[in-house]
């Protein structure tokens, strides 16, 4: 692949919301290109992008493919991404190893969900956007309208390179805009009408040439196709085109418009950070020092693990070593892969944006930088919805954990835990679909059925109030016994607050030591004086206070925001011991925390949902229902509105239906961890009331 010149390389990931043909799509470039030499449908499980069991079965993308193909005297890695939002992991990694987003709209569904999300991702990610409008030979289209909306809610920047001719079943031609031709009948839009907007957007990427175009002097064809490229870098420019996938009409255009318009791997400004954390910037230079990242890994049953990398700059060769960021020592790559697709191909070495894959180096994960700089780490979002596992069959318990962590290997978007609290092996994902399709996943290729149920929630206790107390721990049943007696105070620990000036605030006249405990936020001092309890017995007190931590005290749930105090005890030279203070310690939390206004906390997450306008009234109804408090509102265009609202987690773990029934299907949302809140009284007697309930019946 190294045969490719830097310029002649284009890197497109296609995007957008499912059931725009995007698959399609690629699947007829490989075929018109001479990629490959076989007919692919979607519909009847033979495409060549989606070739895992999952998509075949379900006829949709679950995962990104990348394929390759030449055309106009260029090279082409164009990746396929999956259309639902449950998977824009997938997306967002594919944007990292492209330099030009290719956003589908289905002309007659329009701006769909997914549709705002990838043009979002794709604007964060820094790359150049086109716009392709499919299945323009579907009925019922509105294609001046749709063309408004796109301009409205993505900018005037979006402006047509080339015009449908006819339409759903009349669709037969497109018509250019830059050069428009003599024959335009049918034309839904007169191109010549646009050709004058699409020439100011290209202009205005360089003054001197804008300056000659308004004095009357039209640019040369060789500044237009370098303004072109400079314009989409920039911005200034995001092209629409017109194709039918099914037909095939406009699929030449298509290809001579990507030709034209999608970015070679130096039209993009990129920076890393060297050793000391500054920012340098990544040149595509064959001849530099290599800069790469593994944008994608894919566990695949006969080679193992794939590592999918797009070189930014210098070389990369097979069968060496290389640095990677983060390793000790460097890290031997085998065999470097062209992919098509499900197919591999040996090749000895990429340049700057060349795409490659290797296999079965156990260091190399998503994300991970080869070189000695760090390219910026990819944004992918946190996953929310959880279920607890456990395998079907007894004894699948190791199997199980081992297929769950090939999982979180490919996917970036999934969390395996197993929660220490409530004892359950807890999977996180974008959504219940995500999470069914993982099941699905897990029972073909490494023949592990699972069991799923919502999860516990992971409630928290602390205290309101201050209280003091002891506990004596004695035990004499012949020979030696047991004593010890420790005696604290306990008093609620605000978040975020400087612990030695507040411990300096609360006036603990014999402190000795203070240890803190950040995540839970818990801090004990050592305030005994004059050898009540022997220093070498205060490690088992502090063991007894952080198992009481964990097994919390009115429902079992962790114990966070509060700090103890020992400030006396006694022992016995005899038979004090280790274990006589743990328990003593532990203890003595306990019986004080029941004293000290004990409350439950509850995890209270952050959302944002986008729906249509006329349904912002039963959302904020629901939120209200759901104990959430709306705290934010504002119109996205195409009538659309995102209402940012915060919300107890437990209320909204399957929110994904409750939100398809009230929009039908048109809102989507996403999800983050915020805070702790108390849990209101009433619900808060119901939550121990359970966890009694469960405790007798173990």
């Amino acid at each position: 692949m190294a045969k490719y010149q830097v310029q002649d390389i284009r890197n497109i990931a296609f995007c957008g919301h499912g059931g725009t043909g995007k698959t399609t799509l690629i699947d007829k470039m490989l075929m018109a290109t001479g990629a490959v030499n076989r007919q692919a449908s979607v519909d009847d499980g033979t495409s060549i992008c989606d070739f895992d069991e999952e998509e075949k079965h379900h006829r949709y993308t679950v995962e990104t493919s990348v394929v390759h193909f030449d055309h106009g005297g260029k090279h082409f890695h164009v990746i396929d991404t999956p259309g639902y939002a449950d998977f824009i992991g997938q997306t967002i990694g594919a944007l990292r190893g492209v330099d030009t987003a290719v956003i589908t709209i289905n002309a007659q569904a329009g701006i769909e969900v997914n549709t705002r999300r990838v043009f979002a991702e794709a604007q964060k990610a820094g790359v150049g956007r086109m716009i392709l409008i499919t299945k323009m030979d579907s009925d019922n289209i509105n294609f001046s309208g749709l063309i408004d909306s796109i301009r409205e809610v993505f900018g005037p920047q979006c402006v047509l390179l080339n015009v449908p001719l006819g339409q759903g079943g009349d669709f037969h031609g497109v018509a250019g805009t830059l050069t428009v031709p003599d024959d335009t009948g049918g034309a839904l839009i007169d191109p010549a009408e646009v050709n004058e907007s699409l020439l100011e957007s290209i202009v205005m990427a360089d003054e001197e040439v804008m300056n000659r175009y308004l004095e009357g002097n039209p640019p040369s064809d060789e500044e237009l196709s370098r303004l072109i490229i400079q314009a989409i870098a920039e911005g200034s420019l995001i092209p629409i085109v017109c194709v039918s996938g099914k037909s095939g009409v406009g699929l030449p255009e298509l290809l001579d418009a990507m030709s034209m318009c999608s970015l070679p791997p130096n039209a993009i400004g990129r920076t890393a950070k060297n050793s000391d954390g500054e920012e340098v910037e990544v040149k595509a230079d064959p001849g530099g020092p290599l800069v790469a990242q593994v944008f994608k890994t894919r566990i695949d049953p006969f080679v193992q693990k794939l590592s999918f990398i797009r070189v930014y700059s210098g070389t990369l060769k097979k069968d060496t070593t290389v640095a990677v960021v983060g390793e000790r020592k460097g890290v031997k790559l085998g065999q470097l892969m062209h992919v098509q697709a499900d197919h591999m191909d040996p090749i000895d070495e990429i340049g700057p944006g060349g795409i490659a894959a290797v296999a079965k180096v156990e260091e190399l994960r998503t994300g991970s930088s080869l070189g000695e700089l760090t390219m910026p780490k990819i944004p992918f979002p946190t996953p929310m919805v959880g279920l607890a596992a456990t395998p079907r069959s007894r004894g699948d318990e190791t199997k199980l954990s081992g297929s769950l962590y090939k999982v979180t290997q490919e996917d970036s978007t999934f969390r395996v835990e197993r929660d220490q609290q409530t004892k359950e092996m807890v999977i996180t994902g974008m959504s219940e679909l995500h999470l069914q399709i993982i099941q699905e996943r897990l029972k073909r290729r490494d023949k592990v059925e699972v069991d799923t149920k919502e999860p516990k929630i992971p409630y928290r206790e602390t205290i309101q109030a201050k209280a003091e107390g002891m506990y004596r721990h004695r035990k004499q049943s012949g020979g030696r016994g047991q004593f010890g007696e420790v005696h604290i105070r306990m008093f609620p620990l605000p978040k975020d607050v400087n612990i030695e000036e507040w411990a300096v605030k609360e006036r603990f006249p014999s402190m000795k030591e203070v240890h803190y405990r950040e995540e839970d936020n818990f801090l004990w001092i050592d305030s005994v004086v004059g050898g009540t309890i022997p220093g070498n017995f205060m490690p088992a007190v502090e063991k007894g206070f952080l198992d009481r931590l964990v097994r919390g005290v009115i429902a079992g749930y962790r114990v966070q925001d509060v700090c103890v105090e020992v400030h006396f005890g006694k022992h016995h030279p005899v038979d004090s011991s280790e274990q006589a203070f743990k328990t003593a310690a532990s203890m003595a939390f306990r019986n004080i925390f029941q004293q000290a206004k004990p409350s439950l906390l509850e995890p209270i997450v952050k959302m944002e949902i986008t729906v249509p306008s006329d349904k912002v009234g039963d959302i904020n109804s629901d939120m209200s229902g759901r104990r959430g408090r709306v705290v934010g509102m504002e119109a996205s265009g195409g009538g659309l509105t995102t209402i940012t609202a915060e919300v107890p987690l437990a209320e909204v773990t399957t929110y994904a239906r409750g939100l398809s029934s009230i929009t039908g299907g048109q809102g989507s949302y996403s999800m983050e961890f915020s805070h702790y809140d108390p849990v209101p009284g009433n619900v808060q007697q119901e939550i121990i009331k359970a966890a009694k309930l469960e405790e007798e019946e173990e």
